[in-house]
């Protein structure tokens, strides 16, 4: 008899992003699953990992996450994932590779570069912003106009903004690793099998980094449940945090 789902959460971040971007969202969670266990891990490359250089291959991402979860003991019992973006694309090859180490997954505004285009997984409208603000080279202003691209309440850019500067201050992430995280992203084609364990999609029709028609190719393909945010951005998770609780509640029960 398998584990239930929501018991073991791994919460897993998107491209250039470390765990403290969760922000609100995890003790949100916390809140609604109070007795489950939720822990945080960073890609090579970013948070408490940012000395290391970041492998170019979604795979050898996942390998090393997975190290990661072995060493700190988080696989005693399945896990529930939520991956955004990048993250999302390491939880699918994660239960590819291993498919018990994981009982369920909820992948946010993720895509596959064998079901969708490059110009919707990196909208061709992003190019400019995207590629000056990586090379912006004050931290206050490069990750206010991150926020501004990644998402679309305007009420705390200033204090989030601020919150991301100090973030990046104390463990930068190369220009080198986000371009190493953005290769493997690129290149990211995991085959026409299927995880067989519960699967839900998250999508921000507000996104303007990523189209939402990657998330609707991956529920075409594979007939997965997607819930849509009439106006979030790629960082749902920052802009209606109680939205994703929400649905993460009423998906595990």
């Amino acid at each position: 008899m398998p584990d239930p789902i929501g018991r073991n959460w791994l919460l897993l971040r998107g491209l250039s992003r470390e765990a403290a971007h969760w922000g609100e969202f995890t003790p949100l969670l916390q809140a609604q699953f109070p007795t489950a266990r939720i822990s945080t891990l960073d890609l090579p490359g970013t948070g408490t990992r940012y000395r290391e250089t970041s492998p170019d291959s979604i795979d050898a991402i996942m390998a090393s996450v997975r190290h990661q979860a072995l060493t700190a003991g988080l696989l005693s019992q399945p896990l529930t994932i939520v991956g955004l973006s990048l993250g999302g694309m390491v939880a699918w090859e994660w239960m590819l590779k291993h498919p018990r180490d994981i009982g369920a997954a909820a992948l946010i505004n993720t895509s596959m570069a064998s079901l969708s285009p490059f110009y919707q997984r990196l909208r061709w409208q992003s190019y400019p912003n995207f590629f000056k603000l990586l090379m912006q080279p004050n931290r206050f202003r490069r990750e206010l106009a991150i926020v501004r691209c990644v998402a679309n309440r305007r009420d705390r850019d200033q204090q989030t903004a601020s919150a991301w500067a100090r973030i990046q201050a104390e463990r930068p992430v190369t220009f080198a690793n986000t371009l190493r995280q953005l290769a493997a992203a690129a290149r990211y084609r995991p085959g026409d099998k299927k995880p067989d364990v519960p699967l839900l999609l998250l999508s921000g029709r507000g996104d303007r980094l990523v189209a939402p028609a990657c998330s609707d190719a991956i529920q075409t393909h594979w007939r997965l449940p997607l819930k849509s945010h009439p106006w979030a951005g790629h960082d749902l998770t920052l802009d209606d945090p109680d939205w994703a609780v929400k649905h993460l509640k009423d998906w595990v029960e």
